[in-house]
């Protein structure tokens, strides 16, 4: 006689399915603290912190959910879920900074060494890999496994903020650490243009052959600074190759692929595509999660999960840009001496990521439209019918905090409406914001919609 699983019990055996069926990203991202909250006449309920995770598991996951539950129970025949939050005071416990007891500061940690350019920070330890960069990643890795003979070279590509010069350096790193007596070297394609330019003028172009030649591994950084320096391109070809012809591992990265660099040489352009290329593209939405929950424990700094998952939903493409706004959240939080709340976040968020401006009005309006599920057509009209009005308003609301559009040009965007009207509107939507919980969320979905 077999008893039937308690709720506990049926989420831990079914989590097990679910992590089998799941990256591992995405699953510390989007099932830590949930649970069942109750079942009955074969529905469960299943419990999430926020309204994000809510979405994200109807969205994604809610065939995977569906399938381990009904592996363990048949009766079940459909999933629910439901936020449940933690105790107010426990969502308002200020963000703290924990040092470690008797912590030390370790120097020799933070210097670039001026021996080969390297800084000790960027390491494979410290990178976070996701779906995203896992294939640059394991491309760098097999690089240190067999150097010079695996991928030679190895061209890393990606807009900037991507990860590229963390994830290249940690090769050198890694290289430098493992194999001691060999010589490693960093050097962006700018320093190395102007250091071969000034050899040539004071008469010691040998000595820099000689000097760069001697190198066991090369890691040139923003190699797309060279294009349309002929003397430097050749230089470099002929570096390349006696570097390649003795197995001597070589490592570049470049904004762009090398058959879209503009300015290079052919032969050139052919050596960067001989090994491997990987492409870093933007994050995508859990690996903006771990990277943002890393940096955080780098900090020994905490903040509620519902203001990560905010940042990672409004902070998309640069690394960089991410590392900015959680280096503010830290400093805000220290100089207030409590912690930042989402509304914090969403001002710095504003006032220091550029908007993506190359979305039209009418892209604005279909999208804010097709949320509230109203006819794109009736936002031009000249409709009062509510189910109109408050999406049309939204909508002016939006393109005025978002990207900036001035209040007649919106009005005549929008139907040929006074500029009045549309100032109204805007601050209507403004102020309701301020005590109407539900609307400042769908505030915050939208900015997504449009941005994404």
């Amino acid at each position: 006689m077999s008893f039937p699983l308690s709720n506990r019990e049926l989420w831990q055996n079914a989590l097990v399915q679910i992590e089998l069926g799941t990256s591992e990203a995405s699953f510390r991202t989007w099932f830590k603290n949930t649970d069942i909250a109750g079942r009955s006449s074969g529905v469960v309920q299943v419990a999430v912190p926020s309204k994000i995770v809510k979405e994200w598991l109807v969205e994604k996951h809610n065939k995977l959910v569906l399938k381990a539950l009904r592996g363990l129970d048949a009766s079940i025949r459909s999933v629910e879920y439901v936020v449940h939050r933690a105790p107010a005071a426990a969502e308002r416990r200020p963000a703290r900074v924990q040092a470690p007891e008797n912590a030390s500061l370790d120097l020799d940690n933070l210097y670039i060494d001026k021996r080969d350019n390297l800084n000790p920070r960027y390491t494979f330890e410290t990178f976070v890999v996701g779906p995203f960069n896992q294939l640059a990643h394991a491309a760098a890795k097999a690089v240190i496994e067999r150097p010079g003979l695996a991928y030679n070279p190895l061209f890393v590509y990606g807009a900037t903020g991507r990860g590229k010069t963390h994830l290249i350096q940690a090769v050198g790193n890694r290289f430098k650490k493992t194999h001691a007596s060999k010589k490693v070297l960093y050097v962006t394609s700018e320093r190395f243009s102007v250091d071969y330019l000034n050899a040539v003028r004071a008469g010691r172009a040998n000595s820099f052959k000689d000097q760069y030649r001697a190198y066991d591994i090369l890691v040139m950084d923003d190699v797309q600074f060279i294009a349309n320096t002929e003397k430097t391109q050749e230089e470099l070809f002929h570096l390349f190759n006696t570097l390649y012809d003795n197995n001597k591992q070589i490592v570049f990265s470049s904004d762009k692929h090398p058959a879209m660099l503009s300015g290079l040489e052919e032969r050139l352009r052919g050596r960067f595509s001989a090994g491997m290329i990987a492409e870093i593209p933007e994050p995508d939405m859990e690996s903006r999660i771990a990277i943002i929950k890393a940096k955080l424990d780098q900090h020994g700094f905490s903040i509620p999960e519902d203001i990560i998952l905010y940042i990672a939903e409004n902070v998309r493409g640069n690394i960089r840009e991410l590392e900015g706004i959680l280096n503010m959240i830290v400093c805000r939080s220290q100089l207030k001496g409590k912690g930042v709340t989402q509304a914090d976040v969403r001002a710095l968020i504003k006032h220091n990521i550029k908007p993506n401006r190359g979305i039209s009005v009418e892209e604005v309006v279909r999208r804010i439209a097709s949320y509230y599920e109203v006819n794109e057509k009736s936002i031009y009209e000249k409709t009062r019918k509510k189910e109109v009005v408050k999406p049309r308003q939204v909508i002016m609301y939006m393109l005025r905090e978002e990207f900036s559009v001035s209040y007649p040009s919106i009005g005549e965007k929008l139907g040929g409406r006074d500029h009045t009207t549309v100032i109204h509107s805007c601050e209507k939507i403004k102020e309701e914001i301020k005590s109407n919980t539900s609307l400042e969320q769908e505030i915050d979905h939208l900015r997504t919609l449009i941005h994404s």
